[in-house]
């Protein structure tokens, strides 16, 4: 009996592309700065072949909804093996008619010639890394394009026909202000993107920051400016018409990353490339190097179908809970409602309408309230 593909579980499917212009300063991904054309030529014919092998176990059995390729700099890469990745993904998986294609890039390496050639590909998402528009940030930061190459890239997209384009925006850098970060925010809601994502700078070891910090080189800002960034943003985005809905994540209606919001709702999504993370049909595992196996439990599932999903700023969905796990969310977490009465009647946590979600000033103790959960 053949399977059609209403009938098909949906999957997202991640290509991770590990090689970047220059490694940031603060960037602790699986990533390198500089690579040559054979390097790259041969990482992606690897990449071919593992797409293969998964489209042989996983190609039959799902429809794939959303394409995410991150890095790394994927527009690092001349677009004709991008456009290969894409011809083999056609041929190994089936592609749902209104798939969303997403493509991680950096101002620095986009071309006309390239955005024209993503869209021919089906490409209809693109994410720029510009994290700020002010040059003095960007040098701070170790970027490679200045506040120019930013407008010109976002400028350039549209023109070539990209509507859903996101900005990734950074805040809390050394050096920072909230002159600085106003300024920013107002001049990437000024060239009205679909999709807006503001992220506070983490110092993590084995970065080029972290020994900078540890030498007394830098200063991170402080936990209280910190947080003033952050709701000055909410603020500003909001006003500007995006919909708050994950912590870090805002977008105009319609408008949400529906790769993304894979990773918060618990749902199937396959990595292909290297350090690349799965979920699939209740086991996550990591390709090499790093080479992680892990099969969840029904327990495993319910703690992270909570504590992903509180970072939906809609939370989640009490009688989804129950229809997933056949429980009631109350009668599984019973022993820890005493634990969570405290940011219950402090209004940090919220359970109105059937759901249980954050409030602002949740988010800001989001940590604590989330290991309730683990």
């Amino acid at each position: 009996m053949t399977t059609t593909n209403k009938e098909r579980q949906k999957l997202g499917i991640y290509i991770h592309i590990p090689f970047c212009l220059q490694k940031c300063l603060y960037c602790g991904f699986y990533s390198s700065g500089g690579s040559s054309l054979a390097q790259q030529e041969a990482y992606i014919e690897e990449l071919l072949e593992d797409i293969k092998a998964y489209g042989e176990v996983y190609g039959q059995k799902y429809l794939v909804d959303t394409v995410f390729f991150g890095g790394g700099t994927p527009s690092i890469l001349p677009a004709s093996l991008i456009g290969k990745v894409m011809d083999q993904l056609r041929q190994c998986f089936f592609l749902d008619k209104e798939v969303e294609i997403t493509i991680e890039s950096n101002p620095k390496t986009l071309t006309k010639e390239k955005l024209l050639a993503y869209r021919s590909f089906g490409i209809n998402r693109l994410s720029i890394g510009i994290q700020s528009f002010d040059d003095g940030i960007l040098k701070n930061l170790g970027r490679a394009h200045d506040s120019s190459d930013a407008v010109l890239s976002f400028q350039m997209a549209r023109q070539c026909g990209f509507d859903n384009i996101n900005l990734d925006l950074m805040f809390a850098v050394p050096g920072h202000t909230m002159e600085i970060w106003e300024k920013t925010l107002k001049q990437a809601v000024n060239l009205q993107p679909a999709h807006i994502s503001f992220y506070s700078l983490q110092i993590e070891e084995d970065t080029p920051y972290y020994e900078m910090f540890q030498r007394g080189e830098i200063t991170e800002i402080s936990d209280e400016e910190d947080r003033r960034m952050y709701h000055r943003a909410i603020e500003v985005l909001k006003e500007a018409g995006y919909d708050h809905y994950e912590i870090s994540n805002t977008a105009k209606a319609g408008k949400q990353c529906r790769h993304n919001l894979k990773y918060w709702s618990l749902a199937d999504y396959l990595g292909i490339g290297s350090g690349a993370s799965s979920y699939v049909e209740g086991v996550r595992f990591t390709e090499a190097p790093f080479l992680e196996f892990h099969k969840n439990t029904r327990e495993d599932d319910m703690c992270e179908f909570v504590f992903t999903g509180l970072r939906k700023t809609c939370g989640i969905d009490l009688a989804e809970f129950e229809r997933r796990f056949a429980v009631a969310f109350w009668e599984v977490y019973a022993d820890r409602r005493k634990e969570l009465t405290a940011f219950l009647e402090s209004g940090s946590l919220l359970e109105d309408h059937g759901r249980l979600r954050l409030s602002e000033a949740g988010i800001d103790i989001s940590n604590q309230i989330m290991a309730v959960f683990v």
